[in-house]
């Protein structure tokens, strides 16, 4: 399933395999098509083209429309979004940050009003694995609370202890699940995440108790919600020993290039943030010179490429003057090709980060591109 094939310090290059798809290179980002498409008309097929390994989507939206049974009668989510590669579905965990308003926690599991319509709805760790099985993903996140940064030590500690029992009752219905006849897709793997805020004690004991589970994977979860950068990557540092070495380790929801090469140098596999497409849409595009504001009035007759440096199908055929055109009149174009651009630009990333740990030219490649790639273009 997963193998480590080359290390340099803490960081390493691997290959992965699941039950769609051929073999995942890793380090890797995954595009995330939160209801089964990227935001900016992007379909699986432009996916292909831009070189996407593995899609990300979310089990409360798709919960919610169109319904997971209605996936599950379509033939799960491979076959109604056209996607052939693997797919990573999260388990609802984030809404129980994301929708704080709108929610209750008990030992049972999460009850929520939609943010559609207001209807209640419950989700607790077997409904989420049902929910994820329906789908047919090739990984299913564990359920589990993301709190938010920082956060009462007492309740963090309670919450995690809650999270680990949350994991043992989704593994127990995960198994379940992939032995039924009518499971979409019953080599259907699941991830534990691991949570505990920012006190690094509590990340460690969860990260000891739910390694013993033996899950497929590992996911660090709780990061990039509120705390300074500096401080993920100490809670990184501080897990990293205690995750099982064979397990793909996903860094869940943290996002710049910065924090993805830095990651990989504390021992990362697994990327997702919604980033790329999200900055894209509002006109921020990433360059292998530092990010850039395609708006500005500078590109007005600027008829070079958004990046010089990049090969993207938007860059082979457009001009910067004409993006910014687009942006400025309002065309939905503008914003396939800015997410275009943004996603092709995280998966090269992720291509040259594996190319740097092939040629152990790693420590070189961190050193240069981490802090020129956080800054911004003049």
């Amino acid at each position: 399933m997963f193998e480590v094939i080359k290390r340099e310090g803490r960081a390493r290059r691997g290959h992965f395999t699941c039950a769609h798809g051929g073999e995942v290179q890793t380090p890797v980002f995954m595009n995330v098509g939160t209801q089964g498409a990227i935001k900016g008309a992007v379909s699986a097929l432009d996916l292909k083209e831009l070189k996407c390994q593995i899609e990300l989507s979310n089990t409360y939206h798709l919960h919610l429309r169109p319904g997971d049974g209605t996936v599950k009668a379509l033939g799960g989510l491979h076959k109604m979004m056209r996607w052939d590669g693997p797919i990573l579905t999260d388990s609802g965990g984030f809404q129980v940050f994301s929708l704080a308003k709108l929610r209750k926690i008990t030992e049972e599991g999460v009850t929520f009003a939609s943010h559609i319509d207001g209807r209640r709805i419950f989700m607790g760790p077997e409904e989420s694995m049902r929910i994820q099985s329906n789908l047919g993903s090739d990984i299913a996140m564990a359920f589990d609370e993301c709190v938010e940064n920082p956060a009462p030590y007492d309740y963090v500690k309670q919450s995690c202890e809650r999270t680990y029992r949350w994991l043992v009752r989704c593994k127990a219905e995960h198994d379940r699940l992939n032995t039924l006849p009518d499971c979409v897709n019953p080599g259907q793997m699941l991830f534990g995440i691991n949570q505990g805020g920012t006190y690094p004690d509590l990340r460690i004991w969860h990260m000891q108790e739910i390694a013993k589970l033996d899950c497929d994977g590992y996911g660090i979860g709780g990061l990039a919600v509120g705390e300074e950068t500096a401080v993920m990557y100490q809670i990184i540092e501080a897990v990293e020993p205690y995750m099982p070495e064979d397990k793909p380790r996903y860094l869940m929801g943290g996002g710049t290039p910065s924090n993805i090469i830095e990651s990989v140098w504390r021992g990362v596999d697994f990327f997702d943030c919604v980033m790329p497409a999200r900055n894209a849409r509002h006109g921020k595009l990433f360059t292998w010179r530092g990010s850039m504001n395609i708006k500005n009035q500078r590109y007005r007759l600027d008829d070079g490429p958004i990046d010089p440096e990049c090969d993207c199908p938007v860059c082979r055929n457009f001009s910067r003057a004409y993006l910014r055109h687009l942006f400025k009149a309002e065309e939905m174009l503008a914003m396939r090709l800015a997410v275009m651009h943004n996603l092709w630009f995280y998966n090269t990333l992720a291509e040259r980060i594996r190319g740097a740990l092939d040629a152990g030219e790693y420590a070189a490649f961190r050193a240069e591109f981490s802090p020129l790639l956080e800054q911004k273009r003049p």
